[in-house]
């Protein structure tokens, strides 16, 4: 059964943006697709702030589903869970974390930003844990909620290679052993490799294991909003990073990605995807986030430039030589949606029209009006290649007071083929299927 909320604003207000007639919105305009229409910057001497703020769901309230589709509550009452992983067993494991602590920063921007994670429900400490969800009878509600692993730091990123289980916290790439239909694990964590910690702009590294097992490919997003920090403080940030697992050794892959966070393979071509959070502060319209396609080697523009050779003036002294062989991202998903999750559809269970294409998590917009996100979008692919408009497969996160009921963030698809939705605010994963009729 779908539920269906009204999703007009009565009157929500943040900080220095009124919200009022406002509300969640699924993009479909000129800045969508393979080949964006952007409009000229505009930088304001004060950020546009319009997020919605966190409530949590009530009693008997979930997200709509789209046509065809149903939507049921798989786990509740997790701590901020962000990411979803799938056994080969079909155990579901979920990173229930949240930034590192850090120290407290001046200045206005600082401010702004400790206000809108407060307001986001992203203020509270990390549990710092994995959690193990089993449905063992098969009715599409996990009757076993289970801590798998603890005193983590931040962990986000998941990856079973073997026998071994490789988990990303914000600082470095640990690992366990793992047997199959374990519950626990309570050996310590051994290291693998570094990532880049520091201010912890962005915090969130994933991970993703090649198709031959023998690397981990690690997003990490860049420690500032267009390189205000300086260069300095982005050596291995930005980026893709490839490590090797036999040495440890890591390299840069792609660098130029301000925030990628989501990673899939692609089940036609075998190439690796991803989604990218871009910059904010230049206008409700700059710049689209996007989904695209990873070359190695390849520079996506961060700092110096977007989607392609669109040169940001604040970043001085510029870089016209990396300017210049900036790549062209395959496919703008909308300014400031927050895309985090990512997978590919290729499962049998739901609708044939979603097999092969793209869903991705949209966590939602701080600095756009009206806001965007907020909602787990379809992109269907043709050939290997997206082809067509983001249609909802769950939508309503926001309610008719412009308050976050919800925010998606990681997608995976369990062994059934159901569609499982971390939701970070409703503390919930959710579980699409087919609707029953």
């Amino acid at each position: 059964m779908r539920h269906h909320l009204p999703r007009l604003c009565a009157g929500a207000t943040l900080l220095l943006l009124a919200a009022c007639g406002d509300k969640s919105t699924l993009p479909q305009g000129a800045d969508i697709g393979p080949q964006p229409e952007l409009k000229a910057p505009n930088k304001t001497l004060i950020p546009t702030v319009n997020i919605a703020k966190a409530t949590g769901w009530p009693a008997g309230v979930m997200p709509t589903a789209a046509a065809g589709l149903d939507v049921n509550a798989f786990a509740t009452a997790l701590d901020h869970p962000r990411w979803v992983y799938v056994l080969p067993n079909g155990d579901v494991l979920v990173a229930e974390s949240n930034a590192p602590a850090k120290p407290e920063a001046g200045g206005i921007r600082n401010w702004i930003q400790s206000k809108v994670m407060a307001r986001a429900g992203a203020g509270v400490p990390s549990a710092n844990r994995i959690t193990l969800l089993r449905d063992a009878d098969g009715d599409g509600v996990a009757e076993l909620k289970t801590v798998f692993l603890k005193n983590l730091h931040s962990p986000f990123g998941m990856a079973l290679v073997g026998d071994t289980l490789y988990v990303a916290n914000a600082d470095a790439i640990v690992r366990f052993n793992y047997k199959e239909g374990a519950t626990e694990i309570t050996e310590a964590a051994q290291p693998v490799a570094p990532l880049p910690a520091g201010l912890n702009h962005h915090w969130t590294k994933n991970i993703i294991a090649s198709p031959d097992g023998k690397k981990l490919y690690a997003t990490v997003g860049s420690n500032s909003n267009a390189a205000e920090n300086g260069m300095e403080a982005e050596k291995n940030r930005a980026a893709i990073l490839e490590v090797d697992l036999a040495s440890g050794a890591t390299r840069v892959f792609a660098s130029g990605l301000r925030n990628p966070n989501g990673m899939a393979w692609n089940p036609q071509t075998g190439a690796l995807w991803t989604v990218v959070n871009e910059r904010d502060e230049i206008g409700s319209d700059l710049v689209p986030d996007y989904l695209t396609s990873v070359k190695e080697g390849g520079f996506y523009g961060w700092p110096y430039s977007y989607y392609g050779k669109n040169i940001d003036a604040r970043v001085k002294p510029q870089r016209p030589d990396l300017v210049d062989k900036a790549i062209v991202p395959d496919y703008a998903l909308g300014a400031h949606v927050a895309a985090l999750g990512l997978t590919f559809y290729e499962g049998t269970l739901l609708p044939a029209q979603y097999r092969n294409g793209a869903i991705i998590g949209n966590h939602g917009s701080w600095n756009r009006k009206p806001r965007s996100g907020y909602n787990v979008v379809f992109i269907p692919f043709r050939d290997g290649m997206p082809n067509g408009k983001p249609v909802d497969i769950l939508s309503d996160f926001v309610n008719k007071d412009g308050e976050a009921q919800g925010r998606p963030v990681g997608v995976a698809v369990d062994k059934k083929g159901a569609v499982l939705v971390a939701d970070d605010v409703g503390n919930v994963i959710w579980r699409v299927v087919p609707d029953a009729g």
